[in-house]
């Protein structure tokens, strides 16, 4: 059977990240996209990723950062790897001693040969926003995104996931990760335990078909 893997992303409180880890995700997302609601400075980050468990993934988000920027935090708050939001390019992607995941809009004209291109460890899929950087907190289409996770396997997937749609969405499109943010929170950046519990209890006891 596969299990899919657990991001939680929009991490702000120490507090969030305790409960997500006794929870057994399997990664933490920054967010250091300074207009985002629930950006963090690379300090706090580094306090909350410092108290962490082992075996638990550091993702840091970015979006049209400057390499080097991005490095320099990366060490600063001790990521493991690096996601990124915005344009960047596949040349871009190889910029940086860590894994990568491109973030990737769901839109009708999604280009599929685009996904080979890209040098990552794996694809996010979002809802496509126009002038939005990051994550929409709106759900895609999941055919689509059922399409892609078909052809390139290590799809992670975003948009709005919560208890009221998740396992919809594991069947729909059967992922090899998804991405919980605004779906299980009080408000940007601040985490409700009781969601976050019932989707984690979902994904985690959800099966694909043999």
């Amino acid at each position: 059977m596969f299990h899919t893997r657990i991001k939680l992303c929009g991490i702000t409180r120490i507090d969030d990240a305790h409960t997500a880890a006794q929870l057994g995700v399997d990664a933490l997302g920054f967010i250091f996209v300074k207009k985002s609601p629930r950006y963090i400075t690379p300090e706090n980050a580094a306090a909350i990723i410092s108290d962490l468990p082992p075996f638990i993934s550091r993702v840091g988000v970015f979006a049209d950062e400057e390499a080097e920027s991005i490095i320099a935090i990366a060490r600063e708050a001790g990521l493991d790897t690096i996601q990124l939001h915005g344009s960047e390019t596949p040349a871009f992607c190889r910029h940086f001693p860590y894994p990568v995941i491109k973030a990737l809009g769901l839109r009708a004209d999604f280009d599929m040969s685009s996904l080979t291109s890209y040098p990552v460890a794996g694809i996010l899929l979002d809802t496509w926003s126009h002038g939005l950087q990051g994550g929409s907190g709106r759900t895609g289409d999941w055919n689509l995104a059922r399409k892609i996770a078909d052809r390139y396997g290590r799809i992670i997937l975003a948009g709005g996931l919560g208890p009221s749609n998740l396992e919809a969405a594991l069947a729909a499109v059967r992922p090899y990760a998804v991405d919980l943010n605004s779906g299980v929170e009080i408000m940007p950046g601040r985490k409700n335990p009781h969601k976050l519990r019932e989707a984690i209890n979902i994904i985690k006891t959800w099966r694909t078909a043999p």
